[in-house]
């Protein structure tokens, strides 16, 4: 009887745990399945099963926009704590100083990891790779990001193919000198080497523009890019060229270009873009180095409105995870009438 009780006694005990498992179990079921599907935790998306190689890139898309927003948060907040302890990356082929600050490292650990932890099997590519995260940073979707009239449906495409880059802070060299408005976070989503999706956000305005190439684009890009404008003979030609080396970038415009053409100089791959996209340049040229996470998202940009960008040789720029994060061809981005200025440009060369 001893034996008998103790027995009974001990399959009283075991069963409180499973109850207790079983219970917990119901409790987050009933948690995650009440939430809006966009709205469900982080963890969420590590739990489920619905395979995994797929990513859908509209979900891409509002986490791309999160990113670029919240990092652009980050780069406020140094600016007004004025605490932005400026180190150098040494200089650029042109002999200018090469800076990063405080904000490139936070912007950079918010954007990152956010993107990662909801897109573990996307390879991701940041211009601060190399920082150092102390704490872990996530967020989660939140579709409220997309105007109502956004079209932009489920599109699911295989994980390997797509990569991602990052830019935490475009123009880090003016944010030091406070010239705000050159100054943007960005974030690009290729598929298969090609941009498909591009944000660029500027944080001192607030505004972000944002494409996804064949579906839709944010309000603010709709209003900045004029439908129609004059087509007059009397328009001179402007170029926008880097501050940073401008003397190459002068001699090229006005070869391809003609004399009567004049330069906005201008920094900050995506406010340059950003320049053609609001018809306030015909073009953005660039005739040295630059890298993958400066200009993907206005290539993807300019693809979404009818625009080109490509290197000076007429190539377009591969950004796949095995490509070389670094474009040494140069460029030329255009919204109309590409191939006339690459005529011109290769009879120069």
């Amino acid at each position: 009887p001893m034996k008998e009780k103790m027995n009974g006694r001990s399959i009283r005990i075991n069963r409180l745990p499973a109850a207790i498992a079983a219970l917990l179990v119901t409790l987050l079921l009933v948690y995650f399945l009440n939430f809006h599907q966009e709205e469900r935790p982080a963890i969420y998306g590590m739990l489920r099963s619905d395979n995994p190689s797929k990513v859908n890139l509209r979900k891409m898309l509002i986490a791309a926009i999160q990113a670029a927003q919240r990092g652009g948060l980050e780069v406020l907040d140094v600016a007004h704590s004025r605490q932005l302890k400026e180190r150098s990356k040494g200089k650029t082929d042109e002999g200018v100083n090469d800076p990063v600050t405080d904000a490139d490292g936070r912007s950079h650990c918010v954007m990152k990891q956010g993107l990662q932890r909801i897109f573990p099997r996307v390879r991701i590519f940041s211009e601060e790779d190399n920082e150092q995260c102390r704490q872990a940073h996530s967020f989660d979707l939140d579709p409220t990001v997309l105007h109502e009239t956004a079209r932009v449906p489920d599109i699911l495409v295989n994980a390997p193919e797509v990569t991602v880059w990052v830019d935490p802070l475009d123009a880090t060299k003016e944010f030091t000198e406070q010239l705000y408005e050159y100054v943007t976070t960005m974030v690009c989503v290729a598929v298969a080497g090609r941009p498909v999706i591009g944000v660029i956000h500027s944080p001192f305005s607030g505004q972000t523009a944002w494409a996804w190439v064949g579906y839709s684009m944010s309000e603010y890009l709709a209003h900045l890019h004029p439908e129609e404008h004059e087509h007059g003979a009397e328009q001179a030609p402007v170029i926008t060229v880097s501050r940073s080396h401008t003397a190459g970038a002068k001699d090229l415009a006005r070869s391809v270009f003609g004399e009567d053409v004049s330069l906005l100089t201008a920094a900050g791959a995506g406010y340059k873009v950003l320049q053609v996209v609001a018809n306030n340049a015909t073009a953005y040229l660039h005739t040295s180095k630059i890298k993958k996470w400066d200009i993907c998202a206005g290539d993807a940009i300019l693809r979404a409105l009818g625009g080109t960008m490509t290197t000076l040789g007429d190539q377009l720029i591969n950004y796949g995870p095995e490509e070389s994060p670094v474009n040494t061809e140069g460029l030329l981005a255009t919204l109309e009438r590409h191939e006339d200025h690459m005529e011109k440009l290769a009879k120069y060369r």
